[in-house]
């Protein structure tokens, strides 16, 4: 039954895929859906600059300080490699979220403007996830391609290597934890309702749509050996999508959504070996 895996999640892989291109088509697209798209259901953050770049220093502060600690508290009680590197990862993470935390309760003068009632927040993210695969697909084999002939690394995120390579069930339940729950909450709550919501009305458009998306995708690639360098430009153009949904639904719970399906596909892939 093992060996039937690859089979299960590829067939599931290429139903995603057919399904989000006939979804591409439908609500993005054609020109009826062109034609009915409303205006945006996503008010305005209407915040200082000056607490725009608090936002920013107590949430990368907080995820700094912690993964510091995390890293020094690990290795005190002897704690080495790929957990080490998990428990930095998940505090920094933690700390990120605490640091957002802190600002709304702490730091901002006006209560967030209230998310327009939305009761299908997995249905909308599930179809936005669904709606991304075939243009990231796309968007990886022509970045690939482009890797291959400058002679740069395409290799995995180290991440990647780690779920596939872990040995111990704990630590695999915190990286699927992490990966499924904690970063799509912090990541979207810093990205998209933080970063991309305060640029939408003051810059133009598509350079708030790229900017907070290339900062998210440059996170994710390790800079000292290059690893994970083939997903800079698809998890770019997964986070200009996630903004887009978020600007279209006016809930962050949409995009949230979207970014757990799409790591849980992920570590679907990996653990069957698909990726390889």
């Amino acid at each position: 039954m093992p060996n039937a895996l690859p089979y299960v999640i590829g067939a599931v892989e290429i139903v995603f895929a057919l399904a989000g291109i006939v979804l591409l088509w439908r609500q993005v697209l054609r020109p009826a859906a062109r034609s009915r798209r409303g205006p945006s259901r996503l008010a305005p953050w209407e915040t200082s600059p000056v607490d725009f770049f608090t936002f920013l220093l107590m949430v990368m502060g907080a995820s700094f300080l912690a993964a510091a600690a995390a890293g020094l508290a690990g290795r005190s009680f002897g704690v080495r490699g790929d957990a080490l590197t998990v428990l930095s990862g998940a505090c920094a993470q933690l700390g990120m979220l605490a640091g957002v935390v802190a600002y709304r309760l702490g730091v901002e003068k006006s209560p967030a403007a209230p998310a327009p009632a939305q009761s299908g927040i997995f249905t909308s993210g599930f179809v936005t996830f669904l709606i991304s695969l075939p243009i990231l697909i796309a968007t990886a084999n022509v970045w690939e391609f482009l890797l291959n002939q400058l002679g740069l690394p395409t290799g995995r995120q180290d991440l990647i290597g780690m779920f596939a390579n872990a040995d111990s069930r704990w630590l695999l339940g915190v990286m699927i934890a992490l990966a499924v729950v904690v970063a799509p909450l912090t990541e979207e709550l810093v990205f998209r309702a933080g970063i991309f919501r305060f640029l939408r009305t003051r810059i133009p458009r598509w350079i708030a749509l790229v900017l907070p998306a290339v900062f998210f995708a440059l996170l994710h690639v390790n800079w000292d050996t290059l690893q994970g360098l083939a997903s800079l430009a698809p998890l770019t153009v997964l986070a200009v999508v996630f903004s887009l949904a978020y600007e279209r639904s006016g809930h962050i719970g949409t995009p949230m959504v979207a970014h757990a399906c799409f790591n849980l596909n992920t570590i679907g892939v990996i653990f069957s070996g698909l990726d390889t």
